[in-house]
């Protein structure tokens, strides 16, 4: 094989490396998303969140009292979430999604689904 050939592959190896690098995340199926919700101090936070239809969402309850997750159409809706337990689900379907804590219902958020 030439040095001309050697340099050729050489450089074809790199730019395939970077292009890799240069997309972080992304996998055969495309790339992911997900988002997150703290339940802290007896609130949602973010309070509003607008996420793309397929994204991951994940509640967590930061608080040391027990709390839920409940769409107000009953679209979702978590077990009882203890300290440090998580309630995830896949936003699917585009639209407006009120919810609320079914133990403490002024405890209010709204996803968005675009």
């Amino acid at each position: 094989m030439s040095t001309r050939n050697w340099i050729l592959g050489g450089i074809l190896f790199v730019a395939i490396a970077v292009v890799m690098l240069r997309v972080p995340g992304r996998t055969a199926a495309g790339p992911s998303s997900a988002a997150t919700v703290k339940i802290d101090n007896f609130s949602f936070t973010p309070s509003t969140l607008t996420v793309k239809a397929g994204t991951q969402i994940t509640w967590t309850n930061g608080d040391d009292i027990p709390h839920t997750v409940v769409s107000d159409d009953q679209t979702f809706k978590s077990n009882v979430l203890d300290t440090d337990e998580e309630f995830t689900l896949t936003a699917s379907k585009p639209g407006t999604y009120p919810y609320f804590c079914s133990i403490h219902p002024k405890m209010k958020g709204k996803l968005v689904v675009e």
